[in-house]
């Protein structure tokens, strides 16, 4: 069975202060949690002061971007290699807004994971269609696409890479990010079972073990009936991980459907 995971994203939100509480009070609420895992994405600036707070707790940390590239002329860019140097655990990588506002291909996203794989990192890569996408009836089209364009970079073998170090897919629809809208359950999970059936299509293997998170607007009154979905294994956390009592809510609902599940295969 996928051990759930939850991973706040902090976008361009925070300062020192802020951070302090936050964090602190998110130690002290999660601190008994054991049937999930977690952790928190912040601004590149942070990662030294979540890197102090949280080391030596069960809550992981990691990046919102990383480039492409190893090294060079690249002002404004941020290396895997910076990252894990943080001590970072993860990596957001292709987030909707990047691939919109930064004009992110689907080829540098690709070509961005594979640089988090060989830093050593788990990439948490990003897929997802706008509103209009979804109208036309073309969201598996778009989701499948930009999942391949990660063999077409980088070829079949990364493949075990990834699973070896626990790679991520998170299902962003576009129109439910920061809009209040949320795909019912059974539209998640349609598109979560579509996703998970492409990669069953290279290796059956990877498919099963593979941890695919929803990302659209979780919040704590909807996470429950999300999370007992069959394919999906928690959720990419946007402004409810700024606001500790909500994220706490959301982890344990996913450490709650992680009991239900076990229970049910045992029964």
């Amino acid at each position: 069975m996928r051990r759930k995971l939850v991973v706040g994203n902090w976008k361009m939100h925070g300062s020192l202060e802020q951070n302090q509480a936050l964090l602190t009070q998110m130690m002290a609420d999660l601190n008994g949690l054991r049937d999930a895992d977690c952790a928190i994405c912040v601004p590149h600036p942070y990662l030294a002061q979540a890197q102090q707070l949280l080391k030596g707790s069960n809550i992981g940390w990691g990046g919102q971007n990383v480039s492409p590239f190893q090294s060079g002329a690249y002002t404004g860019a941020v290396s895997a290699r910076m990252l894990a140097d943080f001590g970072c655990t993860y990596a957001i990588i292709g987030h909707s807004e990047r691939r919109v506002l930064i004009h992110e291909s689907n080829v540098t996203a690709a070509a961005s994971f594979g640089a988090a794989l060989q830093a050593g990192l788990t990439p948490i890569f990003c897929v997802g269609e706008t509103l209009e996408e979804r109208q036309a009836g073309v969201t598996e089209a778009v989701v499948g696409s930009q999942l391949i364009a990660i063999l077409n970079t980088l070829g079949l073998d990364i493949l075990s890479k990834a699973v070896q170090l626990r790679a991520v897919i998170a299902y962003e629809p576009v129109w439910a990010i920061g809009t209040g809208k949320t795909a019912t359950p059974d539209q998640a999970q349609a598109v979560h079972a579509f996703i998970r059936k492409r990669i069953a299509e290279r290796d059956p293997d990877i498919a099963r073990r593979v941890r695919i998170l929803y990302g659209g607007s979780v919040k704590p009154s909807n996470a429950a009936q999300l999370f007992v979905m069959p394919d999906i294994d928690g959720g990419l956390i946007g402004r409810c991980s700024l606001v500790a009592n909500e994220f706490r809510d959301i982890c344990l609902a996913a450490a709650e459907s992680a009991c239900v599940a076990s229970q049910s295969i045992s029964d």
